[in-house]
């Protein structure tokens, strides 16, 4: 697949500059560009979160129907949180400054029911390369009945999107842990990924290993040894998936899916006529940039444009970071989007979902 292309110019002095005083700061702070021991506390803290309550549920001692779904909540939101705060960076090796440790924490992504090989290519390829890219972005390529892009074909179906998109959102992870995939691992095959003899075969299988390890901690051995309906647990099973999804899809998608933020379109020669660094800028957007907790929790997903500047660096470190893009971008007259409050990036998302429902 040919993939489009960003223009290049001779005035990249917006990028020498960010670049050279973003080295700056490591070197007078001497702080280094990855997590430390604030990452190893976070990976414990959300590992714990997400395993200690399917261990309770697997000892059988639970006997309530409502204990029984806030633990599987509860180890939802651990699942959101190893999602966002620890594989995450693992697998854009940021978490560490050695290469095995980066790989054998981004299996967390694997023992919550997904697939890491497949997760860097939709995430760290196609979208942090072609940010908000019809056909490109594969965060943007929705299902027919989904419109995450002004360039995308529009249905009469759209114009009630802004309604039923939450269901959709809820069964993100669990589309992830059934289907999802092996549906992505075969379209990157067909794109040239996976080249090597043997190699797509190798990874199906891997994929479905993980998978029945996970099935077998987060669902069968509850169910055989909770006392309960089987209605029951497999509910309680799907309402943590379902609270994950919500939580994990609204932390991305208020980050580009805005009023705000662009969809270009390559031209006739298949180039985007911008540099790839102030792409970035255009399509991705900041949000609740002063709320020191809430960027704890879901591993500093809110500063979404330093993340895209700079992925190979530790989100512990974004906070200090935005500080520089924002006054350097500022100085070179570019656009730094950004949005108060959560709940502000939200609405907006809320209004562009309607929007794109209802125009072309």
């Amino acid at each position: 697949m040919k993939h489009v292309l960003f223009e290049k110019r001779n005035d990249a002095e917006f990028s020498k500059t960010l670049n050279q005083r973003v080295n700056d700061y490591f070197s007078s702070t001497n702080h280094n560009r990855f997590g430390g021991k604030r990452m190893v506390i976070k990976t414990v803290f959300m590992l714990s979160l997400f395993f200690v309550p399917l261990v309770i549920l697997s000892t059988g001692i639970v006997s309530s129907v409502g204990l029984v779904f806030a633990l599987y909540i509860c180890s939802g939101l651990g699942m959101a949180g190893v999602g966002m705060g620890v594989m995450h960076d693992a697998i854009h090796g940021s978490y560490s400054k050695n290469p095995t440790v980066n790989r054998w924490v981004g299996y967390t992504m694997n023992l919550i029911g997904a697939n890491a090989n497949v997760w860097k290519i939709q995430h760290n390829v196609l979208h942090h390369t072609y940010t908000n890219i019809d056909q490109e972005d594969d965060d943007i390529n929705a299902p027919f009945f989904l419109r995450f892009s002004p360039n995308a074909k529009r249905y009469w179906i759209h114009r009630f999107q802004h309604l039923y998109i939450w269901f959709f959102y809820g069964l993100s992870t669990f589309s992830w842990i059934t289907l999802k995939d092996y549906v992505k691992a075969t379209r990157y095959r067909k794109m040239g990924f996976f080249p090597k003899k043997g190699q797509y075969s190798k990874l199906l299988m891997k994929i479905t290993a993980w998978k029945l390890l996970y099935y077998s901690y987060a669902l069968i051995l509850p169910l055989l040894m909770i006392q309960l309906p089987v209605w029951i647990i497999v509910a309680a099973f799907l309402s943590m998936h379902f609270v994950t999804g919500i939580v994990i899809s609204i932390v991305f998608q208020t980050a580009h899916i805005l009023s705000s933020t662009s969809f270009p379109q390559a031209n006739e020669k298949g180039i985007i006529e911008r540099e790839w660094i102030k792409h970035q800028m255009a399509t991705t957007s900041d949000y609740a940039p002063k709320s020191r907790v809430f960027s704890w929790l879901i591993g500093g997903l809110n500063f979404q444009v330093e993340h895209h500047l700079f992925p190979n660096i530790c989100h512990i470190h974004y906070n200090k970071l935005a500080k520089i893009v924002s006054q350097t971008a500022k100085e070179f007259k570019i656009p730094y989007l950004v949005k108060g409050t959560f709940f502000s990036a939200l609405w907006d998302h809320i209004l562009m979902l309607r929007q794109l429902g209802r125009a072309n």
